[in-house]
């Protein structure tokens, strides 16, 4: 118990669940971060490698994103110990006896994410009938992965950000050199958006290796390859390397897109970026990220740069449609991107105190109106 309570503060965890059924190798990790203004939204993350801080930190991570973002929603996340690419047969008896597990916690609402996508939530769906979002279109969902929600708002983030660089006047999208650590969902539909304003993918990765191309790599035969179940190292007339090597890039814009802590303090020093957008959860250390910040490199936290997927799903839990949560996303990031790099300006801080100055403040308000036992 108290190896676990290390990890409490004055916003939680709530609870901590674990789930696990020999029978069919099912190990999973539910943490409910805190509901103080509304039920726990965080998706199901598959990896051979999750671990129960991941999962705390995740969650967490939810927490501020919801708050930041206004929605009447607290931050929960799954973790199953399992390879998201086994068969789907398999798959989908851990993902129906994860849901079965988790039926009695109604204050914590499902939703995709790494190793997980709208075919895992509609098993959810089929199987409890309840707290679940990012179903398929025909289930009566809006994809989030399959419209690009997480992107379209980290394209919007970019946009608002690049006057606040302390680059020459003139920093602009339009050919703009962007590198995305991570070619999934995110990834993609990142340089897709990005591509459509003209801004330059010069370099990506995936678990396979990293490629670069100074004068640009074309984005929609990336894709294809990727939808293909290639890997970006498949691209061909592109510089390959390790998938590490993309941190030292040559860009104006670096994405983060994949998994935590991928900037540390052993690589830090590599970047060349200008801004950095972290479209993953908790992509970089905090040791990282005030070195960037003192290097003069602009970091947009991912509760603030992300949370169009959250933005999205609470929508969709709503009722709304795809064209409502789209223009949702457009309006919450860029404002919110705005508020926390114009105080971060004027109080001299990094971007993420002050957005944490913003979400906390929202969730310790929420939980000043609760009875201590609302959990």
């Amino acid at each position: 118990m108290a190896d676990i309570l290390r990890f409490a503060d004055k916003l939680g965890p709530a609870k901590i669940i674990q789930v696990y059924e020999p029978t069919i190798d099912l190990k999973a990790v539910l943490v409910i971060d805190n509901i103080a203004m509304g039920p726990a939204v965080g998706g199901i993350r598959m990896a051979v490698d999750v671990s129960i801080d991941e999962c705390i930190r995740l969650a967490r991570s939810m927490t501020l994103k919801n708050a930041a973002a206004g929605l009447s929603h607290g931050g929960g996340k799954t973790v199953v110990y399992a390879d998201p690419k086994m068969p789907k047969p398999k798959k989908e008896r851990l993902i129906r006896a994860l849901a079965c597990a988790l039926r009695n916690f109604p204050e914590y609402v499902m939703g995709p994410d790494m190793g997980t996508d709208e075919q895992c939530m509609a098993w959810i769906k089929d199987e409890i009938n309840r707290n679940v979002t990012g179903l398929p279109a025909e289930s009566g969902g809006i994809p989030i992965d399959q419209i690009g929600a997480t992107a379209w708002g980290i394209r919007h983030a970019i946009e608002v950000a690049m006057p606040y660089c302390n680059c020459p006047v003139g920093f602009s999208l339009a050919k703009a050199r962007v590198a995305i650590q991570g070619f999934g969902a995110v990834g993609m539909n990142a340089a897709r958006f990005l591509a459509e304003q003209n801004a330059i993918l010069v370099g990506a990765a995936d678990s396979q290796g990293s490629i670069y191309d100074a004068d640009g790599l074309d984005v929609n035969k990336l894709i294809r390859l990727k939808e293909a179940g290639k890997s970006v190292v498949d691209y061909p007339d592109a510089e390959k390397s390790d998938r590490d090597a993309i941190v030292g890039f040559d860009c104006d814009i670096w994405i983060p897109a994949a998994r935590p802590d991928v900037i540390n303090e052993n690589n830090m020093e590599r970047l060349k970026a200008k801004l950095v957008v972290e479209g993953a959860n908790i992509p970089l250390t905090v040791g990282a990220e005030n070195y960037l910040h003192e290097k003069g490199i602009l970091v947009v936290p991912d509760f603030i740069a992300n949370s169009g997927g959250v933005i999205c799903a609470a929508m969709e839990y709503r009722g709304k449609i795809e064209s409502e949560a789209m223009e949702v996303i457009e309006k919450k990031v860029r404002t919110n991107t705005r508020l926390v790099l114009e105080e971060s300006r004027i109080k001299k801080i990094t971007p993420r105190e002050a957005a944490m100055h913003l979400a906390v403040t929202r969730v310790q308000k929420a939980m000043s109106y609760k009875r201590w036992s609302i959990y």
